[in-house]
C-alpha cells in the first residue's frame, strides 16, 4: 500500500488537472448511461466539491483583497479600470451580439408555465437598490451567504484602515492570505472527482429529452456564447494587447470553462480563476479585486441569456421591433445582467424586466422564465462558463497590456 499511494500521487501529478478533469466528465457520462441509480449517489461528491468551493470564496475573497490593499505600496501600479473598462464593454457587446444572432434566427416559443413560480424585479431601479443594500450588508452575513459586494466592500475598507496599521498586522494579513490559499489549493486538487460525481448525477437525473423541444432556442443561445467566446472577446483582447489573442483565449476557456460550466456557479470557480492567475502571473493587487468583481458584475453570457429569451417572446408574439428598440434592449440587458447576482435567481428572473420593454406582460414574461428553467442544465452551464472564463481573459489582457507598456 505503501508504495502504491506515491505512484498514484506521481501519476496525478504528472497528468494536468485539465485532463483529470476530461477524465472525471467521460467516466461521469459513462456511469450515467451504465448505472443511472449509482451515477445519481455519486451526486454527493459532486455537491461536496461545489459547497467546499463555496465555502472558501468568500474568505479567500475577503482575506486576499484586505491583505492585497493593506500591503500595497505606493507607486505600484494596478490595471483594475481597464478591466472594468472591458467587462462593460465585453457585457454590452455580448447583449449587442445576442440581437443580431436573434434576428438572424427567429425563434418562437410553445410557452409552459410550470417551473414560473418566482418574484421577478419591478424595474432597474430596484435592481441598483439591491446592489446597494448588498454594498453594506453585514460583513458577517457577508461572509456567511456569500454575498461577494459586501465582502468586497468590508476587505477594501478593511485594507485600507490597515495600510496605516504596523508592519507586523499586515504580515500576519498576508500570512493569512498564504494559508487560506493553500487550503484553495487542496479543494482545486479534488475538481475531478467532483466534476465527475456532478456529470453523473446531472445525466442520470435529468438526461437530454427535455431539451430536444428547444433546440432552436438552445442552438441561438450557445450559438451567441460562441461568438462571444471565439470571435468578439478574442477581438477585444486583441485590441489591448495587439498579439494573436487565441492561446490565452483557449488557455482561459480550458482551465476556467471547463470547471465553471461544471459546477454552474461563478462564486465557486472563483478560487479556480484566482489559482489560474497565479499561474498566469498577472498583478495579485490587480486579480484579487477583478475576479471576484468579475463575478459580481461581468456577466456577458447573462446579457445574452435576458436578450435571446426576451426576443423569442417578442417574435413569438409577433410584436415588430427597430433598431432603436433592439439597441436600448442591448443597454438594459447589459445593465441587468451586471446586476444578475443581485437578484434571487439570476439571469432569468430579469426576463420580465426586459420584457416590459416591448409591452409583455408579467404572466407571459414569467412563462418565458419557465422555458428557460426548462434548459437551464445547458443554458446556466454554458453561461457561467462564459463569464468566468471571461474574468480571467479580460483580467489577464489588462495586465499584458500594462507590461507591454512598461
Amino acid at each position: 500500500m505503501s508504495s502504491t499511494q506515491p505512484l498514484l500521487l506521481r501519476l496525478s501529478n504528472r497528468v494536468s488537472l485539465v485532463t483529470q478533469i476530461l477524465i472525471g466528465i467521460i467516466a461521469g457520462t459513462l456511469l450515467a448511461v451504465v448505472a443511472p441509480e449509482a451515477a445519481i449517489s455519486v451526486g454527493l461528491l459532486g455537491n461536496l466539491f461545489v459547497s467546499a468551493l463555496k465555502a472558501v470564496a468568500p474568505v479567500l475573497v475577503f482575506v486576499l483583497v484586505a491583505s492585497s490593499i493593506a500591503n500595497h505600496r505606493k507607486g505600484s501600479q494596478t490595471s483594475i479600470k481597464p478591466v472594468l473598462t472591458l467587462y462593460l464593454v465585453g457585457t454590452f457587446v455580448a447583449a449587442l451580439t445576442a440581437v443580431v444572432m436573434s434576428f438572424a434566427f427567429p425563434t418562437e416559443l410553445v410557452l409552459a408555465t410550470n417551473g414560473a413560480e418566482a418574484t421577478p424585479p419591478e424595474g432597474i431601479g430596484e435592481v441598483l437598490q439591491t446592489l446597494l443594500f448588498k454594498v453594506v450588508d453585514n460583513p458577517v452575513n457577508a461572509l456567511l451567504t456569500g454575498n461577494f459586494i459586501g465582502v468586497l466592500a468590508w476587505a477594501i475598507g478593511l485594507g485600507l484602515a490597515m495600510r496605516h496599521g504596523a508592519d507586523s498586522s499586515k504580515h500576519l494579513f498576508k500570512d493569512i492570505a498564504d494559508g487560506v490559499s493553500s487550503i484553495v489549493k487542496v479543494v482545486i486538487r479534488l475538481a475531478p472527482i467532483g466534476i465527475f460525481g456532478l456529470v453523473a448525477n446531472t445525466i442520470a437525473a435529468t438526461g437530454f429529452d427535455a431539451l430536444w423541444g428547444y433546440a432552436h432556442l438552445l442552438a441561438v443561445l450557445l450559438g451567441s456564447m460562441l461568438v462571444i467566446a471565439l470571435v468578439m472577446n478574442p477581438l477585444l483582447v486583441y485590441i489591448k494587447i495587439r498579439r494573436n489573442p487565441y492561446p490565452l483565449v483557449f488557455k482561459c476557456l480550458r482551465e476556467s470553462g471547463v470547471t465553471a460550466f461544471f459546477t454552474r456557479s461563478s462564486a465557486a470557480n472563483i478560487p479556480v480563476n484566482m489559482e489560474l492567475c497565479k499561474r498566469l502571473d498577472l498583478h495579485e493587487d490587480t486579480y484579487s479585486v477583478s475576479i471576484p468583481l468579475g463575478a459580481t458584475i461581468n456577466m456577458g453570457g447573462a446579457a445574452i441569456t435576458i436578450t435571446v429569451l426576451t426576443l423569442a417572446a417578442v417574435h413569438t408574439l409577433g410584436i415588430e421591433v427597430d433598431m432603436g428598440t433592439a439597441l436600448l434592449l442591448s443597454i438594459i440587458a447589459a445593465v441587468s445582467a451586471c446586476g444578475a447576482s443581485g437578484v434571487a435567481g439570476g439571469s432569468l428572473l430579469l426576463i420580465p424586466l426586459a420584457c416590459s420593454l416591448f409591452g409583455i406582460s408579467n404572466e407571459v414574461a414569467m412563462q418565458v422564465v419557465a422555458v428557460g428553467f426548462i434548459i437551464g442544465v445547458l443554458q446556466d452551464s454554458a453561461e457561467t462558463g462564459l463569464n468566468s472564463s471571461t474574468d480571467v481573459l479580460f483580467t489577464a489582457a489588462a495586465c499584458q497590456a500594462e507590461q507591454n507598456k512598461a
